[in-house]
């Protein structure tokens, strides 16, 4: 190997690391800032789960077909591009002036993240060989940790200190230098042997899941009846089952379906959407309590959401190397009954409540993530045959992203419906009873004062002000249980479905071999 070949495989190295914590903390990071872009951009609740939902949704819908391209036109071709993409739509992000113009910067970012994350792990693969490939692996898994660590805290120092833009105006610079260093120092590499690149199948995927979460999103608003909410279920089953059924009998499939006839994959599957769906779906939630119920700044909340992503950051490292001597189940059962378990540890909280009351649930349910992530990775990939990893994993990391999306989604018609009644029979003997709808939807982003007209009395304000906290209160103990029950069934299901029987190795999920790329798993949230 030439002196240059060594140089650019280090440089490689850094600038994949680069992107993936780049794009990991914008994952993370923006939670703590949603309740200053709902003041700032007058944003309603829905509004809020559109700007996680609409990152999440393309960027599993992106990941398989951005792998599918960069085979076949170039991977440092697409990992530019997507750098590209994801600076520019940075930049808009920083630059909204309404709800709309955000949340669709936010999808721009999810097809440039999709476009980065399809191809990181394959620039590493091509560039190291041997034990320096296990190394470079060991330091992409630990900035996928770090970034998922501190983003809260990040997120909060950014926004308390610069604002909530700055969150996103920071990519720009870095993304710049990131596309800069990737055309001078990252060689290019392709798939000798390419397959064809399904795009029907995209939008098949696509467009029942953004019915099937505008439906979820919209429903309480527009009635569960109406013609707009039925349309949009009955077009995204539709879509589902052509989807399907197109799947089946394509040459080269967005996804393998057939993957599914192992108990063990589908036990996989089920624990990516069922941790994603759950915790990193309540994460959204827990941002609110802290900063519209507590009143806590974005960097006490930051600070306060701590104990969960560092304890899961120190847990996992010790579950990967345990992973080769238990079981697989051992560590996706055990770890989402952990999760369960602090989930259901803070139902318990009161307008009254101060962080501590969340703490508890934080420690048991992080270390239950830490016990989850690592042999979540590494099975997905272990019990399909090598040369059919790539879909393997893309798919598992399209099940986090789907269950991020969902989970919001689904969490958030559940919230919405429980403060309209819990407000509507607080206020029913009151002058304000009709409001109690317009109250109810102020009270999900944290604003129930706003419902109150300014001239009513000092004594009809507080009185909203406390129906409104109560309310929240109320409705955020019922998600942590129905959080807690998602997380559980997963538990169940891995349990039950991850065999030891259906790995390739006939054991536990191993470590890649020396010429084997891992599985370019997407950590939440």
């Amino acid at each position: 190997m030439t002196d240059r070949q060594r140089e650019s495989k280090w440089w490689t190295l850094t600038v994949v690391c680069l992107a993936t914590f780049m794009l990991l903390l914008d994952i993370t990071i923006v939670n703590v800032a949603l309740p200053a872009i709902q003041r700032s951009l007058d944003a309603s609740f829905s509004d809020l789960q559109w700007v996680v939902d609409a990152y999440a949704l393309t960027l599993s819908v992106f990941l398989l077909v951005s792998g599918s391209i960069a085979d076949r036109i170039g991977r440092r071709l697409v990992f530019t591009a997507g750098l590209g993409v994801f600076s520019a739509a940075s930049l808009l992000c920083g630059l909204a002036l309404s709800p709309m113009m955000l949340s669709l910067s936010r999808a721009a970012q999810g097809v440039g993240g999709a476009m980065m994350f399809a191809t990181t792990l394959a620039l590493i693969a091509q560039a190291f060989h041997g034990k320096d490939r296990a190394v470079a692996f060991g330091v992409l898994g630990a900035v996928n940790g770090g970034a998922v660590a501190i983003g809260p805290l990040l997120g909060g120092l950014l926004t308390q200190g610069l604002g909530w833009r700055s969150i996103f105006l920071v990519n720009v610079p870095v993304g710049i230098a990131a596309i800069a260093l990737t055309l001078r120092m990252v060689p290019e590499s392709r798939d000798p042997t390419p397959h064809g690149i399904d795009y029907l199948g995209a939008v098949l995927f696509s467009g029942s899941g953004v019915l099937a979460v505008l439906a979820l999103i919209r429903g309480n608003a527009d009635r569960w009846t109406s013609p707009l909410i039925l349309g949009c279920l009955t077009g995204s089953a539709v879509l589902l089952v052509v989807f399907v059924f197109y799947e089946l009998h394509h040459p080269s499939p967005l996804f393998d379906l057939s993957l599914f006839r192992k108990p063990a994959f589908c036990g996989v599957s089920v624990t990516a959407f069922s941790l994603s769906a759950s915790m990193f779906a309540m994460f959204l939630y827990i941002t609110l309590f802290l900063q519209n119920i507590l009143r806590y700044a974005p960097l006490k909340a930051g600070l306060v959401v701590l104990p969960i992503t560092l304890l899961s950051f120190f847990i996992a490292p010790i579950a990967g190397r345990l992973t080769q001597r238990i079981p697989a189940r051992v560590f996706l059962g055990g770890g989402l009954l952990l999760v369960s378990i602090g989930l259901a540890l803070m139902t318990h909280t009161t307008p009254e409540s101060n962080w501590t009351v969340l703490l508890p649930g934080f420690i048991v349910a992080g270390i239950g993530i830490g016990m989850v992530n690592p042999p979540l990775a590494s099975a997905a990939i272990s019990v399909v045959p090598p040369q059919r990893s790539g879909m393997a994993s893309g798919i598992n990391s399209t099940f986090r992203q789907v269950g991020i999306a969902t989970g919001i989604a689904g969490l958030g018609a559940i919230f919405q419906a429980r403060l309209e009644s819990s407000v509507s029979n607080s206020l029913r003997e009151t002058a304000l009873a009709g409001q109690a709808t317009a109250i109810a939807h102020a009270v999900a982003t944290g604003g129930g004062r706003q419902a109150v007209p300014a001239s009513a009395p000092a004594s009809a304000r507080a009185m909203v002000s406390q129906v409104a906290r109560q309310a929240f209160a109320t409705g955020f103990n019922e998600l942590f249980v129905v959080a807690a029950v998602i997380a559980l069934v997963g538990a169940v299901v891995a349990a039950v479905t991850v065999r030891s029987k259906d790995f390739v190795s006939g054991g536990a999920p191993t470590r890649a071999a020396p010429d084997a790329a891992p599985a370019p798993a997407v950590p939440g949230p």
